[in-house]
């Protein structure tokens, strides 16, 4: 499903059950120096990585409420988004607006008892970033299933204090 298309995100969340949590974690990366990035560049770092998350948020807010006991939600920003560094402008602007949607929805949903964080993870040990950077230390990275942990605890009921959290995960 493209998730950057409201009509069909929309529709999704429409035909769910009712939801406890929703992960959004769909998104891409863009390096480019700042004079090499186009606004079609930014443009599309913004609909890829935040209106996503935005959308996603939206109707799996509107889900929650049909059944008005809370829930969970959680967006995955990056690490770059909170300290920054040149090289992928386009990128880092999108997820540091990830990580304000998350600030902004905790406030926004607490008295309804929806609680929203964001994880910002660094470089995460997947095939696809082994590929791009064969010469790197891969044993500083995060593994996935570190992440989904976090993740899981993040939308178990269980977890019933942190909201608006940003949290940083691993090494590099």
């Amino acid at each position: 499903m493209n998730l950057t298309d409201e009509a069909a995100v929309t529709s999704f969340y429409a035909r769910c059950p009712p939801l406890w949590a929703s992960i959004h974690l769909a998104g891409g990366y863009n390096a480019a120096l700042l004079g090499d990035t186009r606004l079609a560049d930014l443009r599309g770092q913004i609909d890829l990585n935040l209106a996503t998350s935005f959308l996603c948020c939206r109707e799996a807010v509107r889900n929650m409420r049909a059944k008005a006991v809370g829930g969970r939600l959680v967006n995955v920003s990056a690490r770059t988004a909170a300290v920054p560094t040149g090289g992928s402008v386009a990128y880092i602007t999108a997820k540091a607006a990830v990580s304000a949607l998350v600030r902004a929805l905790a406030d926004e949903l607490a008295d309804e008892r929806i609680l929203v964080n964001g994880i910002l993870p660094a470089t995460i040990d997947t095939p696809a970033n082994r590929a791009a950077m064969p010469d790197a230390d891969h044993g500083e990275w995060t593994s996935p299933a570190d992440i989904a942990a976090l993740i899981g605890w993040l939308v178990s009921p269980a977890q019933t204090v942190v909201s608006g959290a940003l949290i940083p995960v691993g090494w590099s």
